[in-house]
């Protein structure tokens, strides 16, 4: 009998996928262009896949193998300062609490997003679907997104001061992921990859 892979493929896609979409709309799209907003469309479908695997999922990519408990970590804290070994059958306390907290930054920036500019409209425009602007975005004859009063809005802010928290958060998980790499010897960062336990 073949060992079963802790991460199952529904996991791995959603999470390279996530962190696709959040590297090309930090560094290749223009805030406000086409390709932002659809790129943002497309994180909305993908972490709503990962959250529907939540529910429905294998046991390890459950809600309930990792629901986040600030008790629980400080008591993996303890752990490590003692250098005491720690197995878990989905992500460490720690790793709970900073996934947690990684989903509702997504579940703001994509919110706030789609506030600004709409949901996406079946109206013609260049031979495709194109998002409705709201009220404090207006869509422009070039397919671009301005905001009306040239300034940010409430809804700007929280997007961007939340995209801001997520790029710490994101800097913290990979130290995090790098330090429990060497602290327990497992291949932690090979746990993500297809093939890879």
């Amino acid at each position: 009998m073949t060992k079963r892979s802790r991460w199952d493929p529904v996991v791995k896609l959603t999470h390279w996928s996530i962190a696709a979409a959040v590297l090309a709309n930090a560094v290749f799209t223009e805030e406000g262009s086409n390709a932002h907003v659809w790129v943002g469309y497309a994180l909305a479908a993908i972490l709503g896949l990962r959250l529907l695997w939540g529910l429905i999922g294998p046991a390890e990519a459950r809600f309930t193998a990792f629901l986040p408990s600030v008790r629980r970590a400080r008591a993996h804290l303890r752990e490590i300062r003692a250098g005491a070994p720690s197995e878990h059958k989905s992500h460490n306390p720690l790793g709970a609490v900073m996934i947690y907290a990684i989903w509702v930054c997504l579940l703001v920036i994509i919110a706030t997003g789609i506030s600004m500019v709409g949901l996406p409209s079946m109206a013609e425009n260049r031979g495709g679907p194109v998002p409705t602007a709201s009220l404090e975005y207006e869509h422009r004859e070039d397919g671009e997104y301005e905001d009306e009063d040239h300034e940010e809005g409430l809804a700007g802010e929280i997007h961007e001061t939340a995209a801001d928290l997520l790029y710490i958060l994101i800097l913290l998980h990979l130290a995090g992921v790098l330090f429990e790499t060497r602290r327990s010897g497992r291949k932690v960062i090979l746990a993500m990859v297809p093939g890879h336990r």
